[in-house]
């Protein structure tokens, strides 16, 4: 059976359970989503890109 979730859905989740369990406070989270927005629109994000890209590649190559 293969699962399909998108990049940025696990994040999002992963950012809600940082700001429930871990005391990540909201203003942080959006300090991190700003950068995002900014790396995004910056020259590194095609190597960003690339490595996302690669790093979901072996983990979806990997056999259970």
């Amino acid at each position: 059976m293969a699962l399909s979730i998108s990049a940025v859905v696990l994040l999002a989740i992963v950012v809600f359970l940082l700001v429930r369990k871990s005391g990540l406070k909201g203003g942080h989270a959006v300090v991190c989503m700003l950068l995002g927005f900014y790396l995004a629109s910056s020259s590194v994000a095609p190597t960003i890109s690339e490595l996302t890209t690669n790093v979901a590649g072996m983990i979806g190559g990997i056999k259970f």
